[in-house]
């Protein structure tokens, strides 16, 4: 019974250390496919790129052809296109050469008719441009005040934006000056509807769309309809762009200015040489 006791000692004690040999065994034959592993990823690695610097000129020589036939094809493409430009521009060409022709006819009757009736053309316009300081669109008033330094500038001169008049100088005080815009309540502009030639009187009331009054009992008015100054009177030269009809009722008719007056940074002061007219009219008046 001893020997047997001794026996099975003997064998457990034996499987224990083939146990711990084998995890040994194990985790150095892992040790060794992680080596095996990384050393193959660098082989594949290079032979990736051998591969690739090989096959690159063979790939190049293969898309060669295609790159001269999709050259051949825009050439061809582009030529095409070429060919149709010309014949737009021969078009356009043969089109402003009549405008010219009709416009050389046009010049010497406009000369022709001036000599005709004895005409006096304008004078040469000053221009002066001004910055916005200060605006003013209460209740009360519509007007601003602008910068002009040491420039010249008169009542009653007409003052612009890029889209069309804005009002008129008032005063001027040092550097500065008064406009009062077509919008205030003081303001009264000689207009005509452009496509009827229907006269009437473009008057601010303080709001952002003056009214048409004064207008002929039968006169046609619409909704889009582009107002411009008649030049009656003389304070406003005719023909400058004043605004749109924008809405058309049986109480009033409002204008839509062409010019955004909330817009505005600067503005272009013309004189008319119409100053001297109004400081007459100013003068008879008292």
């Amino acid at each position: 019974m001893k020997r047997r006791g001794s026996l099975l000692l003997h064998l457990t004690q034996l499987r224990i250390l083939l146990r711990k040999f084998a995890l040994a065994m194990l985790f150095v034959i892992s040790l060794v496919l992680m080596l095996m592993s990384k050393n193959q990823s660098l082989l594949i690695g290079y032979a990736d790129n051998a591969a690739t610097n090989m096959a690159a000129p063979v790939v190049s020589l293969l898309v060669w052809p295609a790159k001269i036939i999709t050259k051949t094809y825009e050439y061809f493409d582009e030529l095409l296109h070429i060919k149709d430009d010309n014949r737009v521009l021969r078009q356009e060409n043969d089109d402003l050469r009549k405008l010219q022709d009709k416009y050389n006819f046009l010049e010497v009757e406009n000369k022709l008719l001036r000599d005709l009736l004895n005409y006096v053309p304008l004078p040469e316009l000053d221009y002066v441009s001004a910055k916005l300081v200060a605006e003013e669109n209460g209740g009360l008033s519509h007007s601003m005040t602008i910068y002009v330094g040491d420039k010249m500038v008169n009542k009653g001169d007409v003052v612009l934006s890029d889209k069309g008049v804005i009002g008129r100088i008032d005063k001027k005080l040092q550097n500065y000056a008064k406009v009062v815009l077509l919008t205030d309540i003081n303001s009264n502009i000689p207009v005509i509807v452009e496509k009827s030639r229907v006269r009437g009187i473009l008057k601010g009331d303080n709001t952002a769309n003056p009214k048409l009054v004064f207008l002929p009992i039968d006169a046609e008015i619409t909704v889009g309809d582009r107002i411009v100054t008649s030049g009656v009177s003389g304070v406003f030269p005719a023909g400058l762009p004043i605004g749109y009809v924008a809405s058309v009722s049986k109480s009033e008719i409002k204008v839509k200015p062409f010019a955004s007056l909330e817009k505005l940074e600067y503005v272009r002061i013309v004189n008319y040489n119409i100053g001297g007219l109004l400081e007459e009219d100013g003068d008879d008046r008292q």
